[in-house]
């Protein structure tokens, strides 16, 4: 703020903690609530109730409910939520049970049946796994019966939808962030990254700060399902990234809770509408420590079928992250003390230099190795390649992947973009421009009042250089940035 020259008054925080400690809550009654909620009605009776409620439907189930319902979210942070399940089956049933219901009531295709009549379009993310494509095909085509599968990566899918022929696609989730520059259809395979970050850690920073300042309503749980709704619902009202925003401002919300009656919260905001989605730009503020929980407990890593290696699918960017959000090893009794954060220096001061890889020192290895051969291998394909050569293939992916299972790779949004536009363009300086020219920002997490000019005079301050050719825009034709 004072960076911008804006004026901060001294004593704001005591006025906002003394106003939301002494202002009580008002009671309406559940008929003089124009906006009351209708929520799932469940029988009395346990034998007529459902077995499982799937989409929306799920979140309004009271939480008194009889009988007892628990919240199962199968797939979080882009991957499998093997933490919340015992067995392999009931993860990827719980999948198929989502999509199926989807299909039924969004589609309007009740009759499975009349299923094998019907292709099936399926987008996956950019950086996906193998493991899961599997199960999703097994899925589609065996248990759905459909005639036949496509699958389309998120990336290309989303300029197919705006009408892009090249461009950088940023699609800001509820849990994670991917990033991919699309050149004349083809996603470019080096500059995808995946952040395990998104809007669902704005509402959980957003809470936390909200109930530092003395939040009237103390009792909020995120784990409750009407809390978490409400949840949501402010941080859509309130948070901001226009600075001018930025000072006390009276505001209310009514909190709607199965068999009770609505109350009306009167309290006062500050900074904390605009620090919480500003973690997108400063992601240490997030809590990323439950985000490798049961992390391949159920479902293991794919392998190739000839030599047993890892094979999932990687990129130089995604690399690059990991090796910065990792922690380097200690270097002559020195404490490790790099970050993520560190990709803003980076950025800012040689913003097309090549970024740090991880499998840099395997390559060295391999260069080595083979300038130790006296003599060079026959170019015949069907000479088998030295065993040597082998080894030192299967220890590079085997390092890479230990790697990227044990660290949660996040960044800033505006360097990641940045790292993501060089792998793609090779670091030629006219393709930079051109995606740069470029950027599409989809998802609902970028739903945040100036998040699209906030982003980009980031971008123009960490390329000064570019200021002219830097423009980022919604999806064209109003779409639906969700959709």
């Amino acid at each position: 703020m004072r960076a911008h020259k804006r004026r901060v008054l001294p004593n704001s925080k005591e006025l906002i903690v003394n106003y939301n400690k002494r202002t009580p809550p008002e009671t309406i009654s559940e008929h003089n609530d124009p906006l009351r909620i209708d929520w799932t009605e469940i029988p009395k009776d346990e034998r007529k109730a459902p077995i499982f409620v799937a989409g929306k439907d799920a979140l309004r189930i009271p939480d008194d409910s009889y009988p007892k319902y628990k919240l199962f979210w199968p797939l979080r942070h882009g991957w499998y939520n093997e933490h919340a399940y015992q067995q392999k089956r009931e993860l990827l049933d719980d999948i198929a049970l989502i999509i199926e219901e989807a299909i039924k009531t969004q589609l309007n295709i009740p009759r499975k049946k009349d299923w094998t009549q019907y292709s099936c379009v399926f987008v996956v993310p950019d950086l996906y796994d193998r493991q899961y494509i599997i199960h999703v095909l097994d899925m589609l085509l065996r248990d759905f019966g459909f005639a036949s599968v496509c699958f389309i990566q998120e990336s290309l899918a989303a300029t197919f939808g705006a009408g892009y022929t090249s461009t950088c696609v940023v699609d800001v989730g509820a849990q994670k962030t991917s990033i991919c520059c699309v050149e004349e259809g083809m996603c470019m395979e080096n500059s995808r990254i995946n952040l395990k970050y998104g809007g669902a850690d704005v509402t959980e920073t957003f809470v936390k700060m909200m109930l530092f300042d003395h939040f009237p309503y103390a009792e909020i749980n995120l784990n409750r399902r009407h809390d978490f709704l409400l949840a949501e619902e402010i941080k859509m009202k309130f948070c901001t990234l226009n600075e001018g925003d930025v000072s006390p401002q009276p505001a209310d919300f009514h909190l709607r809770a199965s068999g009770q009656d609505t109350r009306k919260y009167l309290f006062k905001t500050y900074d904390e509408i605009f620090l919480a989605p500003y973690g997108y730009f400063q992601p240490s503020i997030f809590d990323h420590s439950q985000k490798l929980r049961g992390r391949r407990k159920l479902v293991g890593r794919s392998r190739d079928i000839y030599d047993d290696s890892p094979n999932d699918p990687m990129s130089t960017a995604q690399s690059a992250i990991i090796a910065m959000t990792a922690p380097p090893p200690p270097a002559n009794g020195q404490a490790p003390n790099g970050s993520a954060d560190g990709l803003n220096s980076v950025a800012a001061s040689t913003p097309v230099r090549q970024l740090p890889n991880p499998l840099q020192k395997f390559n060295e290895q391999e260069r080595n190795s083979h300038s130790n051969i006296g003599s060079p291998a026959p170019d015949d394909d069907d000479t088998p390649a030295p065993q040597a050569d082998g080894e030192a293939s299967g220890g590079k992916n085997e390092g890479d992947v230990a790697l990227r299972d044990d660290v949660v790779p996040i960044a800033p949004l505006d360097a990641a973009i940045l790292t993501s536009i060089s792998h793609a363009s090779q670091f030629d300086e006219r393709r930079i421009r051109l995606f740069l020219g470029s950027i599409m920002v989809i998802g609902g997490g970028s739903q945040i009042p100036n998040f699209n000019n906030f982003l980009e005079e980031r971008l123009k301050a960490l390329r000064p250089g570019n200021t002219k050719d830097i423009m980022i825009g919604p999806p064209p034709r109003e779409l639906d940035a969700q959709g």
